[in-house]
This record gives structure tokens, C-alpha cells and sequence, in this order.
């Protein structure tokens, strides 16, 4: 069993999931009163919604991981469960059931808001998660794009199915105001995830390399493509600084939590990207960059003291 639950990264489906509600729970629902915020799901259908969201993003991990086995080998050969816990046969019909699983609850619930045509986004990323796989990731960083896409479309995803269904002309100022948040953590998730993604190419290269990838670090050096991320390290960084001045800088809660858990980590991810060599700290800084990206996700928790 837990086995399975590894080659599904079940950590970061957690992850996803608690993003999502945090969106709804924390974002959305308690400005019902004060602000007139109106949402379209009810509790079961939001559920429905994680549930396609996770289905999807796990099957994505499946079929990365089946088309990863050579790779992993050299990259994470302790960590290779394709083919030495689980067959590929037994993957490939878990990539199967968790896309049809997920693009179809998608249709379901697409339909049940009466905005069937959004069930294109589900049919969408499930493809986009396999051509990724098989072949985008492959490209000089068209699959790093992908998939930091993907990342901030299931973040964007509450925000169209809570708040775009009904809009109308007396709430539209509201609705638009706060779908803007949820696009501002979409880009940000956008942002630090294609940071990292990068991080993970830099500490993966020479599995990269034996499989004929064509990675930034691979085609670049690994030197060059440091500095190249340094360079992009910094995009996040400025942004969030300055977000919060030009958002927040009255909100001493906000700003001091920015300060601490998401502008902090980001320098030292930056001062580290001098001085980095080996395949253990890129790892480390790909550890730091993930908690960037949750702590940046909990900072939704302080939006009901500050927006009153």
C-alpha cells in the first residue's frame, strides 16, 4: 500500500487538496456577509471538485513515473518504484482509472453548474500531463511551462467554478476582486514552481542526460543555468515585495508573515544559488521552494483579520 501511495505523491496531493479548501474555506466563504462574496458549489460538489483535481494530478505522477524508470534510476535510485514494487502494467491501469475517474467527475460536475464547457479543462490536463510525460517534458523548458501551468490551474480552478458561474451585474465588482486574489496565488504558484522545476533539472542532469533530454542545464551547463536561475529567482522575489507594499504595506500582520515565510526563504534561495555544486543542494533548495509555496498558500488564513 504504501507503495502505491508513494508513486502517487500522496504528500503532494495533500497539498493540492489543502490549497483548494483553504481558497474556498478561508478566501471565500467568510466574506459571504461582509463583502457579498457568492459561491457555486455546495460542500459535496466542492468535494467533487478536489476529488477530480487530485484523481487527475495523480495519475499525472503515475505516468511520469512510468516514463521516468531509466532516468529515476540514476536520479533516485532508491526511490524507483515502477517496475521494482509495482509492474508498468499495474501503473499503466492506475493512470487509467484515476484520469477517468477525474475527467469524469469533471464532466459531472461541469454540467451540474450548468457550464459543461468547463469540463474542457479537465480533458485538457489530463492530456497535458501525458503528452508532458511522454514527450513536452523532453523540450528546452516548453515541459517545465506545462507543468508549472498545471500547478496554478488547480490552484485558478476554485476560483472559476466558485465565482465565475454567477457573476452577475450587483456582485460583479465583489466576485472580480477576489478572483484576482486567487489568480495573484495562481501566478505566484506559477512563478515558484517553474523556479523549482529548474532546481530539480539542475539536480537530476545526469539521469537527464543519459535519456537524451534536453533540459536547460543540459544544453546550457550547469553553471550558466545557475545563473540563469538566480536571475529568475528574482522575478518572484521583487513580485511579492512588491505585492505587499502595494497591497498589504498597511497590514503589519501580512506584511511581517510575507516578511518571514515567503521573502525570507525566497533570498535564501537566491544567496544559496551562488554557492551551489552539489546534487544535495539543489535538493535543499527544491525542499525550501515547496515550502515557500505552502507558506505562501497559508497566508490565505490571515485574510479575514485584515480584510474587514
Amino acid at each position: 500500500m504504501i507503495h502505491f501511495l508513494n508513486l502517487i505523491r500522496w504528500k503532494n496531493l495533500v497539498m493540492i487538496a489543502l490549497v483548494q479548501i483553504l481558497i474556498k474555506y478561508t478566501l471565500l466563504l467568510p466574506f459571504f456577509e461582509g463583502h457579498g462574496v457568492v459561491t457555486t458549489l455546495s460542500p459535496l460538489a466542492f468535494f467533487l471538485l478536489v476529488l477530480a483535481t487530485v484523481c487527475i494530478a495523480a495519475g499525472g505522477y503515475v505516468i511520469n513515473d512510468i516514463y521516468d524508470v531509466e532516468a529515476d534510476k540514476i536520479n533516485k535510485p532508491n526511490k524507483v518504484i515502477v517496475n521494482t514494487y509495482i509492474s508498468e502494467k499495474v501503473a499503466l491501469q492506475l493512470f487509467i482509472t484515476l484520469n477517468i475517474v477525474g475527467v469524469g467527475i469533471g464532466f459531472y460536475l461541469s454540467n451540474g453548474i450548468g457550464k459543461s464547457g468547463y469540463f474542457v479543462i479537465f480533458f485538457i490536463a489530463s492530456a497535458l500531463l501525458y503528452i508532458y510525460s511522454s514527450y513536452l517534458k523532453q523540450i528546452l523548458l516548453v515541459g517545465n511551462i506545462i507543468v508549472s501551468l498545471i500547478v496554478a490551474l488547480s490552484i485558478l480552478l476554485v476560483g472559476i467554478f466558485e465565482l465565475l458561474p454567477v457573476i452577475n451585474d450587483s456582485n460583479r465588482v465583489v466576485q472580480t476582486f477576489f478572483f484576482r486574489i486567487i489568480l495573484d496565488y495562481a501566478i505566484f504558484a506559477f512563478m515558484i514552481n517553474f523556479i523549482r522545476e529548474l532546481v530539480k533539472d539542475i539536480e537530476d542532469i545526469d539521469g537527464d542526460h543519459k535519456v537524451g533530454m534536453q533540459t536547460l542545464p543540459i544544453v546550457l551547463g550547469r553553471e550558466r543555468t545557475n545563473k540563469i536561475v538566480f536571475v529568475l529567482s528574482l522575478i518572484p522575489l521583487f513580485s511579492v515585495i512588491y505585492y505587499v507594499i502595494a497591497n498589504l504595506f498597511k497590514q503589519q500582520l501580512l506584511v511581517g508573515y510575507f516578511l518571514v515565510f515567503v521573502i525570507a526563504p525566497l533570498i535564501y534561495v537566491t544567496i544559496k544559488l551562488f554557492s551551489a555544486e552539489h546534487k544535495s543542494h539543489y535538493k535543499h533548495m527544491s525542499s525550501i521552494l515547496k515550502l515557500v509555496m505552502l507558506t505562501g498558500m497559508f497566508s490565505m488564513l490571515l485574510y479575514n483579520y485584515v480584510l474587514k
